[in-house]
């Protein structure tokens, strides 16, 4: 876990306890990666250096705008891919979800490979009104509910390069670039109107002790979108894959994820010091005993943020995400 990088770039715009933001930084990783692999894109946090936020670092020496041109270049590659007509949502017979995933791994397009497998195997499946389905993804936050489609958005969201933003007859003008620059190097505003996955804890609105309607489009809660279109090409690193525990049926789980004794499904990741690369980060989300001190130790993980999926009727969200304490 070590690098020769010549060139650092803190991204103060990624929160720790934020699941958006851990997708996103996955996702800047993929992009680099994508258009820029002779940089070597890692990254490391700066536990020393309070708030915590992670660095990029790069074997090359680039400025911002280099790195955010790289970076919009990767995610319009990796959007072309997000093709998922005619479903609109992850509620596919275990036929159609086998014929995809034999497709995608048929092909010679390694990441069209790990985005189906990311977002369901036939090997897990349930029932719901009579109708049997694939489970999809735990971090597949709708299923049509309120009109919001998950395969629809991962297919548009990527591939929206500027963001709609303030009164329709009077929208500001916000390039690419800058609307990720605002995603990674500076604390979010969340001025965006588009559409979201609902992995950012600011998106847990209810009707209580409001004042206003969390559904009125007047003031409604807006978004990061340069971190949504970065999270969208980052969920493909989270492999799915069938678990079954004793006595019980297959259930869908993805690296980094797990499950209380309720069921609550929750996600976990690591805050480390030594920069790595994304195939590294990969391993270590997978990585068993991550919770006692002398693996922490060994591998320079300082702490495990864990972000909890909760429901409220229909919709769902996660929390903030919360430092776990070391065992022994």
């Amino acid at each position: 876990m070590t690098s020769t990088a010549r060139q650092s770039h803190r991204l103060d715009g990624l929160e720790p306890g934020n699941l958006l933001a851990f997708l996103a930084l996955l996702g800047l990783l993929r992009a680099l990666e994508e258009s820029a692999a002779p940089w070597h894109p890692r990254v490391a946090w700066s536990v020393d250096t309070p708030p915590v936020r992670p660095v990029l670092h790069l074997a090359v020496s680039v400025g911002r705008d280099a790195v955010l041109t790289a970076a919009a270049t990767g995610i319009s590659r990796l959007a072309a891919r997000h093709d998922f007509r005619p479903y609109k949502d992850l509620k596919l017979p275990p036929d159609i979800a086998a014929e995809q995933l034999r497709a995608a791994a048929a092909g010679d397009d390694g990441y069209t490979a790990d985005l189906w497998a990311a977002l369901v195997t036939d090997a897990a499946v349930r029932e719901r009104d009579k109708i049997t389905e694939v489970e999809p993804t735990p971090l597949c936050m709708m299923l049509g509910q309120g009109h919001q489609h998950f395969l629809e958005r991962l297919r548009t969201v990527p591939r929206q390069r500027q963001p709609e933003r303030g009164p329709k007859r009077n929208q500001p003008t916000v390039s690419e670039a800058d609307c990720l620059r605002e995603a990674l190097f500076a604390p979010w505003t969340r001025p965006d109107n588009t559409s979201s996955f609902r992995w950012d804890p600011h998106e847990d609105v209810r009707y209580a002790h409001r004042a206003t309607d969390p559904t009125d489009p007047k003031t409604k809660t807006t978004t990061q979108h340069g971190a949504n279109r970065l999270a969208a090409v980052g969920l493909a690193a989270l492999t799915a894959v069938p678990a079954r525990s004793r006595g019980s049926a297959a259930r869908l789980e993805v690296l980094g994820g797990g499950r209380e004794a309720d069921g609550t499904f929750t996600f976990t990741w690591p805050i480390w010091r030594a920069p790595i690369s994304l195939a590294a980060l990969r391993n270590l989300l997978g990585y068993p005993g991550l919770d006692r001190i002398e693996t922490r130790a060994a591998l320079g993980i300082v702490e495990r943020r864990r972000a909890h999926r909760i429901a409220f009727g229909r919709y769902m969200n996660f929390s903030r995400a919360e430092p776990l304490p070391p065992t022994r």
